[in-house]
């Protein structure tokens, strides 16, 4: 019996010592996967993404890109209806990390819509608990609804403020570029610190 005891405690210890470092590499290839997921996702580029198919739902974690764009299970997703600040414009980090806390350990389902003429996937996208993603980043006054695409929905949920502090969001909807160009060049121009 003593014997049998060694034998099997001695076989445990080695196939320890020989899976251990495999286990470790594994964990290590998973890490460095997760990385790379994160890497793959850069802003939308309609050269490198595919569109979904429209009247399909796409279920899944999501992973928030900026605060009108996610990626649900490998398809890069527009929210439909609105129009967020882009990263670099006021309140746009505010708007991401807000649709980062909403999202967060939720799967969100995308009734797909459309795909714009950015060859981008545009859905209705809905938290588990049936809240409208959309609707819940404009009552956060960080997104202002867009009424060419949502036929103005979302536009009794805009906060008094939403429109002053979306300037940009605002100028580009009723086509006053030169206002977001200016801004880009003065961004360009302004010093790093």
């Amino acid at each position: 019996m003593e014997l049998f005891f060694l034998f099997t405690f001695g076989t445990v210890v080695l196939l320890c010592f020989a899976i251990g470092p495999h286990l470790r590499n594994q964990q290590q290839t998973q890490l460095l996967q997760t990385k790379a997921d994160l890497l793959r996702y850069p802003p939308f580029d309609a050269g490198t993404s595919s569109a979904a198919q429209t009247n399909q739902i796409v279920v899944g974690n999501a992973y928030v890109i900026d605060g009108d764009s996610l990626v649900i299970s490998k398809t890069q997703v527009r929210l439909f209806g609105i129009d967020a600040p882009e990263l670099n414009h006021p309140y746009g980090q505010k708007a991401k990390w807000a649709l980062v806390a909403l999202c967060k350990r939720q799967k969100v389902r995308a009734d797909v819509t459309e795909v714009d003429v950015y060859g981008r996937t545009v859905a209705k996208c809905f938290l588990e608990d049936g809240r409208d993603l959309s609707e819940e980043m404009v009552k956060l006054g960080l997104a202002i609804d867009w009424p060419k695409f949502s036929g103005g929905v979302y536009r009794r949920h805009e906060t008094p403020d939403a429109r002053k502090k979306l300037w940009l969001a605002d100028a580009r909807q009723k086509g006053r570029m030169h206002v977001w160009e200016k801004f880009e060049a003065n961004q360009v121009s302004r010093p790093q610190s």
